[in-house]
């Protein structure tokens, strides 16, 4: 029965695919090395997180993967990175086509100043969806995978400013989903959020991983621990050590992951 069960998920892990495999990235902002020879494969359908001190890189990072990062004019990059096998930093890559497949959700949460249904109708629109019948399925299922559908239904002509913070993050995500991306980048999506609203986010995280690819940047080492497959510990712009989760947080192999996973510095 074990041997079963360990060689099933030897061979689902195997069917994996890379949704992105980062090779000698280097980003400087003007003189300021920020991203230092990185080099991480990213699984599909996983949770990845990425831990580390404040100014670590981790953000910028999470930044590169759908070409935020460039929106800063004294950005400058080196290496690549591929995603499903295509250089995005290659400037023949459109950057609208990319974030199409890469949805972000913010530190704190960005509704749009409009009701609850036009927040997430409103990138379906932008892609030509106009049908009032579509963009309602649209609208309830990415609510529904977004678990806040039960909380809204009633008021979705209300202003989305009316919800609470925790409420506002999931309709974020909805937001995102509601575009069928393929990876959902979160960059410290729990920080702003209270205990309750943030146990509901790393749930929903997990509910998703099924469907998407999550790569989450937190600077909770418990919840990386919680909702995680694999884990990245950057330090000084630099990937440290990168492994499965419970390997991380159980065995590490640099000393300056143990020292900073128990709290000696961070």
């Amino acid at each position: 029965m074990n041997t079963t069960s360990a060689t099933a998920s030897f061979v689902n892990q195997e069917a994996k695919q890379l949704v992105y495999k980062t090779s000698n990235l280097n980003l400087w902002y003007g003189d300021n090395h920020a991203l230092k020879n990185i080099d991480l494969d990213i699984v599909e359908n996983e949770v990845t997180a990425i831990i580390g001190p404040s100014g670590c890189g981790k953000s910028t990072y999470i930044k590169t993967l759908n070409r935020m990062i460039e929106m800063i004019p004294i950005v400058r990059t080196s290496g690549e990175i591929l995603y499903r096998n295509r250089n995005i930093l290659d400037k023949s890559y459109q950057v609208e086509e990319l974030r199409t497949k890469v949805g972000m959700v913010f530190q704190k949460p960005n509704p749009f100043p409009k009701s609850i249904y036009e927040n997430v109708a409103y990138g379906p629109k932008i892609h030509g969806i106009r049908d009032k019948k579509t963009l309602d399925q649209i609208v309830e299922q990415s609510l529904r995978g977004a678990a806040i559908w039960d909380e809204v239904k009633d008021r979705l002509n209300q202003n989305a400013y009316g919800l609470s913070g925790g409420q506002q993050q999931r309709l974020c995500i909805a937001r995102c989903l509601a575009i069928e991306p393929d990876v959902i980048l979160m960059d410290e999506p729990t920080s702003a959020l209270d205990p309750i609203s943030t146990l509901k986010v790393e749930e929903l995280v997990q509910e998703l991983k099924s469907n998407f690819s999550i790569i989450i940047v937190t600077h909770n080492m418990q919840q990386a621990a919680r909702i995680s497959n694999k884990t990245a510990f950057f330090l000084n712009g630099e990937v440290v050590e990168y492994s499965e989760t419970n390997k991380i947080f159980s065995m590490p192999k640099d000393k300056r992951t143990e020292d900073y996973i128990t709290g000696r510095f961070g």
